[in-house]
């Protein structure tokens, strides 16, 4: 994401200097406002050593997506964000870094054309996209706040602990799915629901839960809920997240009851 406004600014020049070697070029095209191309944020992400480092382990571009980076950029044109920013009688590194801000917030993460260019290379992305974008904005922040001093870009992870979450959780609720399906099903049976009009992503949802409440005791079992009926909002029925709720609530009573969990 980083790499694509680098990317949209390197098009802009390439489209002004092509514009300067026209048959008839005019007075505009011979001497063009070069605010944009010259942006100071872009140039300190450019110099910033974490993504040298990065780019260098990992080499990425956006060059090949070339009909997704001149939509984009046709967009950024159109756009009041970008006229406002180049008629400005003069600019500063912060106006630099928030004219980013307000591109990357309004017009890039939002674009039809982004989410086909992210999508035809990983579906995740659809899921993804949004962190990433939260990533991005406060990276710009950041920026903005060094007023023009390197900067480390933000980790992937918080913490050791942070980067293992997410594989340990996958391992207990796989090692464990026996198990925690049965507790699933007790508690159905005690509310009277057939078991088998569960839909799948409802107990695939619930059966992570379990794992997150029997094996994290950093996380509190009112944070569990609510996690995991955001979820069941976004991923499954439109019922499945008041369901999860309940259902939540009651296998969590009966973890307590039998002594398997403490925490609140």
């Amino acid at each position: 994401m980083l790499q694509l406004m680098i990317d949209l600014t390197d098009l802009r020049a390439l489209n002004l200097d092509e514009a300067k070697h026209k048959y008839l070029p005019s007075h505009d095209d011979l001497n063009p406002n070069m605010r944009f191309v010259e942006n100071q944020f872009i140039q300190a992400l450019r110099d910033n050593d974490d993504m040298k480092e990065y780019l260098d382990k990992t080499p990425i571009s956006w060059q090949d997506e070339d009909v997704t980076l001149r939509r984009i950029l046709d967009k950024i044109l159109e756009s009041d964000i970008y006229k406002d920013y180049m008629a400005a009688p003069a600019t500063d590194f912060a106006a630099d870094c928030e004219l980013w801000y307000s591109l990357f917030k309004n017009i890039i993460v939002e674009s039809d054309d982004l989410a086909e260019s992210l999508e035809s290379q990983s579906v995740y992305w659809n899921d993804d996209l949004t962190i990433m974008g939260s990533f991005v904005l406060k990276t710009i922040k950041q920026f903005a706040h060094s007023e023009g001093n390197p900067i480390s870009l933000l980790p992937k992870f918080k913490d050791i602990e942070d980067e293992r979450f997410g594989p340990k959780l996958f391992e207990d609720a796989i090692r464990n799915q026996v198990e925690y399906r049965e507790m699933i099903d007790a508690c159905l049976v005690e509310s009277k629901w057939d078991p088998d009009r569960l839909a799948f992503m409802d107990i695939v949802i619930l059966e992570t839960a379990i794992a997150e409440l029997i094996n994290f005791e950093s996380i509190p079992t009112l944070v569990t809920i609510n996690e995991y009926t955001e979820i069941a909002n976004y991923y499954s029925t439109p019922k499945s997240g008041q369901f999860i709720t309940g259902l939540l609530y009651a296998i969590i009573n009966n973890l307590k009851k039998d002594g398997i969990i403490v925490k609140e």
